[in-house]
């Protein structure tokens, strides 16, 4: 006779075995193994089973994306079904209104005229009359999908350059309209890639690269000028290096008098400047061999000024003569506990915004360094905008937070005065919403910020889904932006965390420092403490806990996940980095050694290989449910990391939780380029984490 726990015992095991079976029962495609082994420094050998992947348009590698996207779908579109994402996502990301830029005389602002088009650029004379379409995309380009990618106005206010991408890569075109008719022009540049855009007089200064193939590695970039009116082929080159890894950014000051260029070698930076007052322009040097970058922002009285600084609580404003450029003048000292994110030059002082902790703070100076304002934002916001004219005295901000679009202000900087912009009209009451910051420690002497969003009267009983993000990399500085897929999240009764882990910029450069190169370990121990403490402190528990992140943010959370796959039920990388060792081979790989070293360095070798989440995986562990996002054309994180990490974890009989690839056609590494792909990819996030966290 059965007993009745016996029975029980026995109903639990039959359940239990019943979604094992159905996970087995998930038939990946055929992937077959060729591995290849190298061997780094005649004693380390490292195998690789599908670097055949690395071939992304090859037929066989496209019929297995195809099946893998059939396959995600499938399981994509079941959870549509319940949870019906998308059509909720649609109704909280409805927002009447839009962002006015003033740049020259005119006010412009991007629009989408209907949700499977991408934003087209309007034009207007006032921010309430922007209605002349200036440039739309979505026509003249064939069956290309093209999105504008950023504009520039000339000085005089005839012209706008703007850059147009294809398909969702980085490469770029440039072509030019006259202002305010639309006017195009005959301009049209290529070869375009990670460019500045400066005008002086009636041309432009650009930089480009060779393109020796969609995933060639992004080297040898020049800098020229090219005049309106000319060919490409006509352009006259301004800049370049032997090496072919130095990368170049410049601009012009806002009278044009000054160019400025910044060289970043592996070493240092160096600066150049042609001064057009002089009786003989020419670029000549202006700082040389720099341990810091030094973000010039404009010119005052003949004067150059910068954001400069090493300290670990962020910036100064500094005065700097081109002619005699080592004698710095400071303006304007670091702030204690903050970083100086934005540094606004006007005509006789100085607009600054500040971050701690995804806490902005406004603070205006004059020239002397006299505080004259200062006006704290709620925490978990952002504050932007303060476009126009070096002499405008009244400027239109923006806050947001991540359950908040963006709200405009009118700010006079003479005055002080702050007033409320226009309405904007949401579907959801914003003030259900809790933003709560938080520390946790990782020892006796460093403890990491949070945010945590969730609705009010949200009980801690551990039982709440929860998902968790970070980026942590680069120096970046993360500030909120709304995100209706939150809101859709929290309505859920979830909770959003964001952790500033160290390798990111929140609190300075010692704490981006400390998550760089042979300290990236930390991010990762950062973000593994991050989930131990909403789980120690009830929020969430790991049968409801999911984490994400996108670019770096996306190695961050796969190498979280390989190390620490007790902690989480499901794993969401988008467009990440997942193999280290090769990561130096394609496109702009080669230019972050500086980030995260060089496997042609030993020491960088056996660290790099520490954590590289393909090559950590262990054939005899079951880790989390993971759906895997990626776009087809990322030529800035290849998608090839995210097809070999998938395919290693898929072929593996340990591995019983779905492992799901999803790759974005016609896109790049930022996804879809229309509000409906951007929107259907949220529903596809939230769908299969609700459904995960579920089961």
């Amino acid at each position: 006779m059965i007993k009745p726990l016996t029975r029980l015992l026995s109903f639990l095991c039959l359940v239990c075995g019943t979604e094992q079976i159905k996970a087995q029962a998930l038939e990946y495609p055929t992937c077959p193994k060729h591995t290849v082994t190298d061997t780094f420094f005649n004693q380390y050998l490292v195998t690789e089973n599908y670097r055949w992947l690395e071939d992304v348009r090859s037929q066989n590698v496209i019929d297995w994306i195809n099946a893998e996207n059939k396959m995600s779908s499938k399981f994509l579109t079941k959870a549509s079904a319940k949870y019906n994402s998308k059509a909720l996502i649609q109704k909280y990301a409805h927002v009447d209104g839009f962002h006015a830029v003033k740049s020259g005389k005119y006010y412009f602002a991007k629009y989408v005229r209907n949700k499977m088009a991408n934003a087209a650029l309007y034009l207007g004379e006032s921010p309430n009359s922007i209605d002349q379409v200036i440039v739309d995309p979505n026509f003249k380009n064939g069956k290309d999908n093209v999105s504008l990618a950023g504009y520039s106005v000339s000085k005089n206010s005839n012209y706008l350059a703007y850059a147009i991408t294809r398909n969702g890569t980085d490469w770029r075109e440039i072509k030019v309209v006259s202002l305010p008719s639309g006017n195009e022009k005959g301009d049209h540049i290529k070869g375009v890639k990670y460019s500045s855009l400066a005008w002086k007089d009636d041309g432009f200064f650009y930089s480009r690269y060779p393109n020796k193939g969609e995933f060639y590695t992004a080297i040898g970039e020049e800098v020229y000028y090219h005049k309106l009116g000319e060919s490409q082929d006509q352009d006259k080159l301004i800049f370049k290096r032997k090496d072919p890894t130095n990368k170049f950014s410049f601009q012009t000051t806002s009278n044009e008098r000054y160019f400025i260029l910044q060289e970043e070698t592996r070493t240092c930076f160096n600066y150049f400047f042609i001064d057009y007052e002089s009786e003989n322009p020419y670029l000549r040097p202006l700082l040389m061999k720099q341990r810091r970058s030094i973000s010039f922002i404009d010119s005052q009285d003949g004067k150059l000024i910068a954001l400069a600084g090493e300290k670990s609580n962020g910036r100064s404003v500094v005065e700097i003569d081109p002619y005699n450029p080592y004698q710095w003048r400071q303006i304007v000292a670091p702030l204690q506990n903050g970083v100086l994110l934005n540094c606004y030059v006007k005509t006789d002082r100085l607009l600054l915004s500040y971050q701690t902790n995804q806490h902005p703070i406004l603070k205006v100076f004059d020239y002397s360094g006299k505080q004259l304002f200062n006006m704290d934002f709620p925490n978990g916001s952002s504050i932007y905008g303060f476009s126009g004219e070096k002499e405008d005295e009244n400027l239109i901000f923006y806050r947001e937070q991540y359950t908040m679009p963006s709200i405009s202000y009118h700010f006079n900087i003479k005055t002080f005065e702050v007033k409320y912009g226009e309405a904007v009209n949401i579907t959801f009451n914003f003030k259900n919403y809790v933003t709560e910051s938080v520390t946790y420690a990782i020892n006796d002497s460093i403890s990491i910020p949070m945010n945590l969003v969730y609705k009010k009267g949200l009980k801690r009983d551990g039982n709440n889904p929860c998902l968790l993000k970070a980026y942590g990399g680069f120096g970046s500085i993360s500030s909120p932006d709304f995100d209706p897929g939150i809101v859709y999240f929290i309505e859920k009764g979830g909770v959003y965390a964001f952790a500033n882990v160290r390798g990111g910029g929140d609190l300075g450069l010692e704490w981006s420092m400390a998550g760089k190169r042979l300290q990236k370990q930390n991010t990762f121990d950062d973000f593994n403490a991050a989930a131990e403490y909403l789980i120690k402190e009830k929020y969430t528990s790991p049968s409801k806990l999911a984490i994400t992140g996108a670019s770096h943010g996306g190695l961050v959370v796969a190498a979280a996940a390989i190390q620490r796959p007790d902690l989480y039920k499901a794993v969401i990388p988008v467009v990440g980095v997942t193999d280290m060792l090769r990561l130096e081979h394609f496109t702009v790989g080669v230019l972050h050694r500086d980030e995260f070293g060089t496997v042609a360095d030993s020491t960088d070798f056996v660290n790099l290989r520490s954590y590289s989440p393909l090559h950590n995986i262990n054939k005899d562990v079951n880790y989390p449910s993971m759906l895997v996002m990626t776009s087809e054309n990322d030529d800035r994180v290849p998608p090839l990391h995210s097809y070999k990490f998938v395919a290693e974890l898929q072929n593996r009989e340990a591995q019983k939780n779905p492992i799901l690839l999803r790759v974005e056609k016609d896109a790049g590494h930022y996804g879809g380029t229309n509000y409906t792909s951007r929107v259907q990819f949220k529903a596809n996030l939230y769908d299969y984490i609700l459904k995960t966290l579920e089961e």
